[in-house]
Order: structure tokens, then C-alpha cells, then sequence
């Protein structure tokens, strides 16, 4: 899926609604910033955004983060009858880990889907959606 192809279709994806948890990822992302959210008191990463620590229910606060991270592992559409990703086929969505220990589920673009293997090294790549919601998607780190 090429980074144009896929910028021409985001104003025909479903977006997501930001809440009270969520809103500072989504406007983050729209300025072109990968944010996830700290505990304050054991310091574990948690990603989806949440109001309280997964681990130990405490505070979090919001912490960049670095934007790299290696394929867990994936999948290849290569028939979808959706107008927002017909024209993207094949594509491939995956769910990356973070190098800050979490995972995040997107498309991975800017590649041969058939190139594609559990473990190589991705870099993000976010795209503004709306004033208020930006996107991640990954590709193959570059550096």
C-alpha cells in the first residue's frame, strides 16, 4: 500500500470518536506525535488509552514514544469490497510491539506485503486524519 494511495482514502475510513481517555493520543497523533500513556507510580507502559494503570490502578501521565517497534505478527487482505480500502488491495494489517514493551494494532504500508516478516524492524508513520484525529500506520524502519 503506498503512502499516497492511502492518504487519498482516509476521508472515506470510519474515525475514531475520541473520548476522555483517548483524546490527547488522537490529537497527538494528528500533530504528527506517537504518544502512550506512563504509570506515575510503577511506571508501566499501557496502551489503549485508559483512565487508570492496567498493572496497579494508579495515575498516568502521557509520554512520547519513540516510534519504533518490530512486527508481532500480521495479516494480508487481498479482497475487501469497502470503498475506503478496496483500492488499497492487497494490505496488510499488523499488530506491532512498541520498543516501549506495548502493542499496537495497524496497517503496515510503504511495502510489498509478500516482504512482510514476523520481526522486522518498523517505524511510524502518522497521518492527519482531521484537526482532531491523527492515524498510525508503520513501515520498514529506514535507518
Amino acid at each position: 500500500m503506498s503512502i499516497d494511495s492511502l492518504r487519498e482514502t482516509l476521508g472515506l475510513r470510519a474515525l475514531p470518536a475520541p473520548d476522555n481517555a483517548s483524546r490527547h493520543y488522537w490529537q497527538s497523533a494528528a500533530e504528527g506525535r506517537l504518544v502512550i500513556q506512563r504509570c506515575t507510580a510503577c511506571g508501566v507502559h499501557q496502551f489503549y488509552p485508559r483512565a487508570l494503570c492496567t498493572a496497579c490502578a494508579g495515575e498516568t501521565e502521557w509520554v512520547d514514544a519513540s516510534g519504533h517497534g518490530t512486527l508481532h505478527t500480521y495479516t494480508v487482505i487481498r479482497q475487501n469490497r469497502s470503498a475506503a480500502f478496496a483500492a488499497l488491495s492487497p494490505y496488510a494489517v499488523g499488530i506491532v510491539e512498541l520498543d516501549e514493551g506495548v502493542r499496537m494494532m495497524s496497517n503496515i504500508v510503504d511495502c510489498d506485503v509478500d516482504q512482510l516478516e514476523v520481526g522486522m524492524a518498523l517505524e511510524v508513520l502518522l497521518l492527519k486524519a482531521t484537526d482532531d484525529v491523527g492515524l498510525p500506520f508503520w513501515r520498514p524502519r529506514t535507518d
